[in-house]
C-alpha cells in the first residue's frame, strides 16, 4: 500500500480493515473471547495505528490480534506470519550498530525500522507467548528487544523455533542475516 503523510486513503483504509477482519475471523484460536466489532471500533478511533498496521502488512508481517490488555483497553497486534517478515530481514539490531559497522552495511536496523513504522520489537516474553499460538520462525529467526545492560556490552537477543522448542540466543548487534528479521507489536 502506498500512503501519503502516514495517512491511508479511504480505499486503503477499507482494504486493510477487510484483510484484518478476515485474518481475525480465520484465526479465532489466537484471540478467543474477543469480538471483531470491538477491535474495529478501536482501529477506527486511531488512524495512525491503521497506518502502522498497513506497514506491518506491507512488509509481510500478517498482523493479527493475540491479546487484550484489560488494564489499558488495548488490543495487541503482532506479526503472525509463519516465518519472520520478508520485508524486514537482513537488518542489524539497532541504529547504533548500523552506524558502527564500517563495511558491508545492511540496509537498516530492526529497532530503527520498527520505530519508523510506529511499532515495538517483540521482547522475549512476548515472543514466547506468540509461540504458544503456533509454530513461528521454524526456518528463520527474529531479533528481540534486548535488555539495556546486554546491549551496552554489544549483544542482542534473537529467537526461533526448532525441534519442537523455542530458543532464545545472543548475537553481536552489528550482525545481520538473510534469514533474520524482527516481529512487531502494535498496541491499539
Amino acid at each position: 500500500m502506498k500512503y501519503a503523510n502516514n495517512v491511508l486513503s479511504a480505499e486503503q483504509h477499507d482494504e486493510l480493515l477487510t484483510i484484518l477482519k478476515d485474518r481475525f475471523e480465520n484465526n479465532l484460536h489466537r484471540h478467543p473471547n474477543l469480538e471483531w466489532t470491538a477491535v474495529k471500533h478501536r482501529l477506527e478511533a486511531a488512524p495512525g495505528k491503521l497506518w502502522s498496521l498497513s506497514e506491518m502488512e506491507r512488509t509481510g508481517g500478517e498482523p493479527d490480534v493475540i491479546a487484550y490488555d484489560s488494564a489499558t483497553g488495548e488490543f495487541w497486534f503482532v506479526d503472525c506470519v509463519a516465518e519472520t517478515p520478508k520485508g524486514r530481514r537482513s537488518l542489524c539490531y539497532d541504529q547504533e550498530a548500523l552506524a558502527a559497522r564500517k563495511e558491508n552495511k545492511p540496509q537498516g536496523s530492526a529497532c530503527g525500522m520498527a520505530e519508523g513504522m510506529g511499532i515495538e520489537v517483540l521482547d522475549e516474553v512476548q515472543y514466547r507467548e506468540l509461540q504458544k499460538l503456533g509454530v513461528f520462525d521454524f526456518k528463520t529467526s527474529s531479533w528481540l528487544k534486548t535488555p539495556g545492560p546486554m546491549r551496552k556490552l554489544g549483544g542482542a537477543l534473537f529467537g526461533d523455533s526448532r525441534y519442537g522448542r523455542v530458543f532464545v540466543y545472543h548475537n553481536g548487534v552489528e550482525s545481520y542475516y538473510a534469514a533474520r528479521g524482527f516481529r512487531g507489536l502494535l498496541r491499539v
